[in-house]
């Protein structure tokens, strides 16, 4: 599907000056979307699904004049993390700006849709707001969403034609899903026509449980959810390497002349001498490096035995001011003398 089925303002002048193409989301999903299907987008994180599911219903908002207030809110959008309702919130206020300044230029007519977001933090007075001049857009938690239908509040979301669910994988086979599929029944008993579902998620398995959870139940058996699966899988690459000649060796008395301290016993042969070489390779090779080992800190154990400037003696200076008690850790046994591009967790 292309851009031919929206509107100029949306089409030519904002998505096309503001994207270079439609991601495979996007394009694989507005079709299903548009024919009116109940939808399931599996697609990354950063791959635009929250405007593959938006664009279409806002595109015909903007189109429609303004309805009465108890048709008004069309677009309801439920997600489970109430963060990412406040950014979905933030981030629609680009696509709804730059859609009614296309129009302006075009000089064509369109009706700025209006958003509003309730949730367990929103005042009694915005609550209140919200049911008397309701929004035609209206971002919502599973939560809040079960409290206006069971409140006088239910009245506004009659008119509701699309739900969007975000992060459904999220409520899927949990307590806290099962309340949100019974809230998703209760809406479409009192909607005046059956609202259209809208699933997104970057990490949903298996799709057809998600579908069957995101389409619901008739007495006639699922609903029909047309499935759009534009994941993709990173390649992946395993390699283990065993950095001693002879594993064998390992805990036997070693000849090796270390500086510091004397300590009484003689100094074992240890995997770890072995492993620092490897590991300061493969952190020059590589931008991003992340260390997971049973060791309480080998970069400090590397850094403290000096054999880090035995290894890699280049200074290099420019080094970032993190400030974590393991940064502070490595500062004092001298590591960021001799090495940079460290992403440290505190």
């Amino acid at each position: 599907m292309t851009l031919d089925p929206f509107s100029l303002p949306a089409r030519a002048v904002w998505f096309e000056a503001s994207f270079e193409a439609p991601t495979p989301a996007q394009v694989r999903g507005w079709p299903a979307i548009a024919s009116g299907d109940h939808t399931l987008i599996l697609a990354p994180t950063g791959s635009g699904k929250p405007l593959a599911a938006f664009l279409w219903a806002l595109d015909r908002l903007a189109g429609e004049p303004t309805p009465s207030a108890s048709e008004r809110c069309r677009v309801l959008y439920v997600s489970p993390l109430k963060a990412l309702a406040v950014d979905v919130e933030k981030n629609l206020r680009a696509p709804l700006a730059g859609i009614g300044l296309a129009a302006e230029r075009l000089g064509t007519e369109l009706h700025a849709p209006s958003v509003a977001i309730r949730t367990g933090d929103t005042p009694a007075n915005g609550r209140r707001a919200i049911q008397r001049r309701p929004p035609d857009i209206l971002i919502t938690t599973p939560e809040s969403l079960c409290l206006m239908l069971t409140s006088s509040t239910s009245e506004i979301l009659r008119s509701v034609r699309s739900v969007i669910v975000d992060e459904i994988h999220a409520g899927a086979g949990t307590k806290r899903g099962a309340h949100l599929e019974l809230s998703l029944e209760r809406l479409e008993a009192i909607a005046r026509t059956p609202p259209q579902r809208i699933g997104l998620s970057a990490t949903q398995r298996p799709l057809d449980e998600i579908a069957r959870f995101l389409g619901g139940q008739t007495e006639d058996g699922a609903r029909p959810v047309t499935v759009v699966d534009a994941g993709h899988r990173k390649p992946m690459e395993v390699e283990v390497i065993v950095p001693v000649e002879d594993m064998a060796e390992l805990g036997k008395p070693s000849d090796e002349l270390r500086p510091g301290p004397a300590v009484p016993g003689p100094e074992r042969v240890s995997i770890r001498t072995s492993i620092h070489p490897r590991l300061l390779e493969l952190i020059r090779q590589h931008r991003s490096t992340l260390v997971f080992d049973v060791w309480v800190d080998p970069l400090v154990d590397l850094a403290k035995e000096g054999r880090l400037r035995k290894i890699e003696p280049q200074r290099i200076d420019g080094l970032p001011d993190l400030e974590t008690p393991r940064a502070d850790r490595l500062r004092e046994a001298g590591f960021f003398d001799s090495y940079r591009g460290l992403v440290l967790r505190g």
